[in-house]
């Protein structure tokens, strides 16, 4: 079996993960706990956040502490950050998981389906880097993880709308590092390939489809939960100390 790396900077931690009740979400929030950090989350799958809590606890790991909340209401969100802020002390790692890929035509997008699907994918990323970098700052440092996606570089169908807030996240951290860089706030990106949660296994993940998937990836595995939240522990860590400004892609070589 593999040995995988712990992390003793990451013990105590404060890390705050959006979207974190299920899918690459709840892995992060279950391998920062795994690395003995005080780790927040929220979501609005208030079952399967409590399911996750529940699993963590059994392993004998720091409980998580969670808040129903949805992302796209900046106004609450903001002040749910800033009360688990003030439970677990200002979040010096923070991870905007939070997405949603749904497939749309071009011809079906109205201008209200268009913001809510920017407001779902990029804005609250944005905004919760607001909420917490002066936290960062008075801490003398923090990490923020930003997620986008493979699909906009292998121009998956039906996704136009997804695709272009993914892109945006790129441009948005590489200027966020720069300006935020003076504090030692390090912005990395994580770009994912298709990866095998219980949503895109249901929804999309048939026999042609996996074939056709083997074929454009150097390495023959599909890519699963665990290998984005490893990347994310290391983005974390310590031993990223001098990394920013950077974009990960965890696809299995698709790109």
């Amino acid at each position: 079996m593999p040995a995988f790396a712990s992390y003793p900077s990451l013990k105590d931690r404060a890390v705050f993960v959006s979207g974190g009740g299920s899918g690459i979400g709840a892995s992060i929030v279950e391998h920062f706990a795994e690395q003995g950090a005080k780790v927040a989350f929220v979501d609005i799958d208030e079952p399967a956040s409590q399911a996750l809590i529940k699993k963590i606890k059994g392993a004998g790991h720091p409980e998580p502490a969670f808040a129903k909340c949805d992302v796209r209401d900046i106004a609450a969100y903001q002040k749910t950050i800033a009360a688990l802020a003030q439970r677990l002390g200002d979040f010096t790692v923070l991870v905007n998981n939070a997405a949603r890929d749904d497939r749309h035509s071009m011809e079906e997008v109205t201008e209200a389906y268009w913001d809510e699907r920017m407001n779902v994918n990029l804005r609250h990323q944005f905004f919760a880097i607001q909420s917490v970098a002066p936290g960062m700052k008075k801490a003398g440092g923090g990490s923020i993880i930003n997620f986008s996606s493979v699909s906009y570089h292998a121009m998956t169908a039906n996704l136009a709308v997804y695709q272009g807030a993914k892109a945006a996240v790129v441009g948005m951290t590489r200027g966020l590092a720069r300006d935020l860089g003076p504090d030692k706030i390090r912005l990395n990106i994580i770009t994912p390939g298709w990866i095998m949660t219980q949503r895109q296994i249901d929804l999309w993940l048939t026999p042609e489809a996996e074939a056709d998937l083997m074929k454009v990836q150097c390495l023959k595995e599909k890519v699963y939960p665990p290998d984005i939240a490893r990347m994310a522990l290391w983005l974390a860590s310590d031993d990223s100390r001098m990394v920013t400004a950077q974009n990960f892609v965890v696809d299995g070589g698709r790109m």
